[in-house]
Formats: C-alpha cells, structure tokens, sequence
C-alpha cells in the first residue's frame, strides 16, 4: 500500500505523502502506540507539534519500526510562546532532540499569533534552519491571507505548506486559494470535521453507492482537491480504513455535492484572533 499512497511535490522539490498520520490530541503515553500502528499499515507521513507534548512518543515510534529514515516524512511545528528568532532556533533545537531525529522534513509556524508580531522574525530564523540544513522544507499554519501578504513581503523562502483547518462544512476557501496563489501546498487539519461531517446526507450517500465508509468519502474529496490531510485516530482499524482511499474515485457531481456543505462553521479557534502560548 505504501508505493501506492499519492504525494505532492512542494515548491523547493520535496515530496510528501498527500495522507498523513495526525498525533493532535494523542496523550504522550498513547502516542508511540498509535504511531506504529499508523507505520505498520503504511502511513509514512507522521504530524505533530511541540505544543502536543508527543513529539518524543514520535520519536520512539520511528525508531521502534526500524524503517529507513528517508521513508518516513515528519512535521512538527513552533509554539506560539516560543515565536522570536533566538526562542525559535532553541525551540527547534528540543523539538529535534525529543524527536531523535538529525533532520526534521517540515517544520511550521502553528499559529501567526499576530498580537505577539513576532512571526515576519521568527521566519528568518526558520530560513536560516532551512539554509543550515535542519529542515528540508518550511512553512506555516493557520496563516489567513493577510498573514500570508505580511510574510511575503520580507520573507526570501515561499512556505512550501499552510496547513490550515479544512472540511466540507468549513472549506477555508479564501485562505486555501490565498495559500495556492502563492505556491504554497494546502495540508487539511480537522479533516473530517472532527467526526461531525461524517453524518451528513450527502456523505452517506455518497458512501453507501461506492461501498465505502464516510470517512473515506471525504479524505477522498480532499485528495481529488489536492489538498494533503492528516487524519487522525487512536483505533487501529480506523487508522488503516483512513488510508485505504486508493480504490474510491469520486465524480464530478459528488464532488460537487460535498461542496455544498459548506456553512462557514469553524471549528477551531480563528487565526486573526487567537492568541495562546501553548507552554505548559
């Protein structure tokens, strides 16, 4: 199944897996488990964060599969506490330890956390580990288009991701099209909704006429946009199901029909207004 998993190729060449291993909300204890299920069934792209307190449980999993490294792509990202460019660089530097790995494949800024004004900064720092590197690719998270206008001003690197909330009740369309103007990929969080999607007419629908389950449904609708997603899911059969989108090709109308979900309801906290250190 692996061979088979799609990917995209982001704006500095690096390929990455269109369907990803999300760790949000994985108590640390739970994560190692959960993330060698995910590899055992042929996820190789794993997502976490320091502001998840997992990145260690991360870690642990990649080395206990004993895969090559080159196979498997993980994303991290900065807190909101630890933006500036000196906190940045640290920041990075724990994050790389508690991951036990030499090269980190994405890194993100979670959250632009405009009241602090430090992300323009903290980017130059996420340049020089690019440059040094540490990374092999940069980016962001939760960046609205005037985030997105700010930083490319001064920024000399094009974030190669804007990972941003995404499903077919909260289809982010400004942002997403903001984001792909710019060479920047979309990466989907909260890709089904948290569970909430998945209930809908037309997703059933859809489902039952292709034999599938919901969730494939819409991680289907995803990749036929070209968004990358990160699903995520403590049960190992749902974690094996989420990959297992291969065989599903949604039509047009169906598409079409998942698209008319959209009500405007966002689910997480709104960009332009949030603000929290994630520091515990």
């Amino acid at each position: 199944m692996t061979e088979l998993i799609p990917s995209i190729t982001l704006n500095n060449d690096v390929r990455i897996p269109q369907v990803g291993f999300g760790t949000f909300q994985i108590a640390p204890d739970e994560t190692q488990q959960a993330v060698e299920s995910a590899l055992e069934v042929g996820y190789r792209h794993i997502d976490t964060a320091a502001g998840y307190y997992n990145e260690a449980g991360v870690g642990a999993a990649i080395k206990a599969a004993g895969l090559p490294r080159e196979d498997v792509f993980v994303t991290t990202k900065l807190r909101n506490g630890d933006q500036g460019y000196e906190s940045t660089l640290a920041a990075f530097e724990a994050s790389r330890a508690a991951l036990d790995l030499d090269v980190v494949d994405l890194y993100l800024i979670h959250w632009p956390s405009p009241a602090r004004g430090l992300y323009v900064e903290t980017w130059r720092a996420f340049e020089k580990l690019l440059a040094d590197g540490a990374v092999r690719a940069i980016g962001v998270s939760n960046f609205l288009p005037e985030h997105l206008a700010t930083l490319l001003k001064s920024a000399e690197v094009v974030p190669a991701v804007n990972q941003i909330e995404i499903h077919p009740t909260f289809q982010n369309t400004a942002t997403a099209a903001a984001s792909r103007d710019a060479g920047i990929a979309v990466e989907a969080y909260s890709p089904l909704g948290r569970g909430a999607d998945l209930g809908s007419e037309a997703v059933g629908d859809i489902a039952l006429a292709h034999g599938v389950t919901p969730a494939q449904v819409v991680l289907r609708w995803h990749l036929q946009k070209g968004t990358i997603v990160i699903p995520k899911s403590n049960t190992p059969e749902r974690i094996a199901a989420n990959l297992d989108l291969l065989g599903l090709d949604l039509r047009a109308e169906e598409i079409a029909r998942i698209d008319a979900l959209e009500s405007g309801n966002r689910l997480g906290a709104d960009p332009a207004t949030a603000e929290f250190s994630q520091m515990q």
